[in-house]
């Protein structure tokens, strides 16, 4: 199964084709541009560097959430774009379990982390057996403070990962909890860690249509935030 994957949830992004769990090809920006510049010639040259087209990709793979919400409704878009000329099959992937698929290979509890800004990390942890994972929180908006109790009573290593990861194990680590860093060429995110979360998807029956593809942005955005105060003052 050929899986053309897309990831532009940060400050990053990149795109992979992969063949189930093998990477053919990978690309990756941090040069400051924007997704909406440098997201689909990445993944035009990608293909056409690869001697392949759309129609030799079986499933269109993108991090949908959480994340920036204008990264992800990039990405989102794009993954439609490429999708519905040729019916493609989506998988919607979490951005969290995406990322604990590149250490999937340790054994270790991994807990992967973003900067939700407002006190707050976008968080899911998962426990991994050196070729799979097993999800052990659903992905979640949550406080370092709640975090840290809630990995206290795990008592177990945590591989942290992510944009919020160097954040996490500062605050952590002071708590006394044992947290490690995972390496930087792994500690963020990739496009090959949408596909392999995307291949799942595919695995369990989950993907969706260019049409049922959306962003999961796991809370509301500030204009949604404001505009729902403003409503709760004036019924006041």
């Amino acid at each position: 199964m050929k899986i053309l994957a897309l990831e532009s949830s940060a400050t990053a992004c990149s795109a992979a084709l992969c063949e189930d769990e093998k990477l053919i090809a990978q690309s990756y920006q941090n040069n400051g541009l924007t997704h909406s510049v440098t997201l689909m010639p990445m993944t035009t040259f990608l293909l056409s560097g690869c001697g392949l087209t759309l129609e030799d990709v079986d499933v269109i793979a993108v991090a949908a959430g959480p994340g920036s919400f204008t990264g992800l409704r990039i990405g989102v878009a794009a993954a439609k774009g490429l999708a519905w000329p040729g019916s493609k099959p989506c998988a919607a992937c979490s951005t969290l379990e995406s990322m604990a698929w590149n250490l999937a290979h340790t054994g270790l509890e991994i807990c992967a982390v973003m900067d939700a800004r407002r006190h707050q990390v976008y968080n899911a942890r998962f426990a991994s057996n050196g070729e799979t994972l097993e999800r052990l929180t659903p992905d979640r908006a949550i406080s370092l403070e709640e975090l840290g109790a809630e990995l206290k009573n795990s008592g177990k290593t945590q591989l942290l990962v992510g944009d919020g990861a160097v954040l996490c194990y500062t605050t952590l680590k002071g708590l006394g909890l044992d947290v490690r860093l995972a390496p930087p060429h792994l500690q963020f995110q990739s496009a090959w860690g949408v596909a392999r979360c995307g291949l799942e998807l595919a695995r369990q029956g989950l993907l969706t249509d260019a049409a049922g593809l959306a962003p999961d942005y796991h809370r509301l955005s500030q204009a949604e935030r404001e505009r729902l105060a403003k409503e709760q003052n004036k019924g006041e």
